[in-house]
């Protein structure tokens, strides 16, 4: 393998030839090999979509030259249709308020910009990682990349909530239940998709707190540091689709991760109900009123029990994001990364259990005593 050689304040370091990513990342990666997993795509094309703002941003108003910024663009609109996410390395855990995060992107992004200009991987000679950070902050950058992420892997959950919420009610028309009959089955499967339509709705509601979003130019004179920010947000929600706005109160929205907080908590509590749905459907299996599909050879209720394990797994990660958020020390909290590890990692679960819960379970799921309606 070829390399090429990098040097920062510590430092030379061997980086690979061909790779997008710098020295900055490659020594994140050495040293925080504890998951072993990258950056996730949501977050990758948050990062993309930020920094192509900011390049538009600065572009427009002066502070980068024009074709500098068009070539940033180019290489994020490359990163945001799939390219070159493997040259995302550094591990989602890790120290210095996922700086190094913010570093793996301007990196990549920078080295592919030089290349459409005509230039070389590891020279930052046409455009420099400075370009990159031009009037951001690398907290605000990292936090507003996990907001956007959040929003759209919750997204994604709620879909299969709605996929699994419609299975109920598919059973009910499957069997022509009544839904309104006292301690029917029919209104057993009505009340089971009556709470996950709550569940629904209240991390609906939570999502909308992660659209106040923070970020300065501190370093621009009042008047234009306005200008910047208003051309920033404006172009933010062109390109994340995401109808974000700026707080009111910057320092407010930086220190206090409550918003992340209420997500949190909202899927904790949806995977809380689904833990109790799948124990009143072994009941209903217990006492002849449902047949419970067998799947595996392990044994009747191996969904139920899979189930319950993720309700019981996310809790932990619930509480490990209450006390990250709680440790926080004025503006920066310095447990960024954990807390991105573990509500991703919450939303993946329960995704995923939801609907293996619906595919392997309910969809399948005899009534005992009726008959299904005839095909047409």
């Amino acid at each position: 393998m070829r390399y090429r050689i990098e040097k920062d304040n510590l430092g030379e370091k061997k980086v690979p030839a061909e790779a997008y990513y710098g020295i900055g990342s490659f020594r994140s990666k050495e040293v925080y090999q504890i998951t072993k997993h990258g950056l996730n795509r949501q977050m990758i094309k948050s990062f993309a979509n930020i920094k192509k703002t900011a390049a538009k941003t600065n572009s427009d108003l002066g502070y980068l030259d024009k074709e500098k910024g068009k070539a940033i663009v180019l290489a994020c609109e490359e990163i945001l249709n799939g390219r070159l996410h493997g040259q995302f390395i550094t591990d989602v855990v890790q120290g210095g308020f996922g700086d190094a995060m913010n570093t793996n992107a301007n990196e990549v992004i920078a080295n592919r910009a030089n290349e459409l200009l005509g230039g070389e991987k590891g020279k930052y000679d046409l455009i420099s990682r400075e370009d990159l950070n031009l009037n951001q902050n690398s907290f605000e950058v990292v936090l507003i990349a996990g907001k956007l992420s959040i929003i759209r892997q919750t997204k994604k959950l709620l879909t299969e909530a709605k996929k699994l919420f419609n299975s109920f009610y598919y059973k009910i028309d499957e069997y022509d239940l009544s839904r309104y009959e006292d301690y029917s089955i029919g209104q057993q499967l009505h009340s089971f998709g009556d709470k996950l339509d709550r569940n629904m709705k209240r991390i609906n509601t939570s999502l909308n707190s992660l659209l106040e979003v923070s970020i300065s130019a501190r370093d621009l004179p009042a008047e234009q540091e306005s200008l910047y920010l208003r051309k920033f947000i404006k172009y933010l929600v062109q390109h994340s689709g995401e109808a974000v706005f700026l707080s009111k109160n910057i320092l407010d929205n930086k220190q206090n991760l409550d918003s992340i907080a209420w997500v949190s908590s909202s899927i904790k509590m949806l995977g809380a109900d689904l833990s109790k749905t799948a124990t009143d459907l072994k009941l209903l299996d217990k006492t002849g009123k449902v047949i419970i599909p067998d799947v595996d050879t392990a044994g009747h209720y191996v969904v139920i029990d899979m189930v319950k394990q993720v309700s019981f797994y996310i809790m932990g990660n619930d509480l490990t994001i209450s006390r990250t958020i709680e440790s926080g020390e004025l503006e920066e909290n310095a447990y960024l990364p954990i807390i991105y590890a573990c509500i991703f990692e919450m939303l993946n679960m329960v995704r995923r259990m939801m609907r293996t819960l619906r595919e392997q379970l309910i969809e399948n799921l005899v009534i005992v005593g009726h008959e299904k309606n005839p095909v047409e």
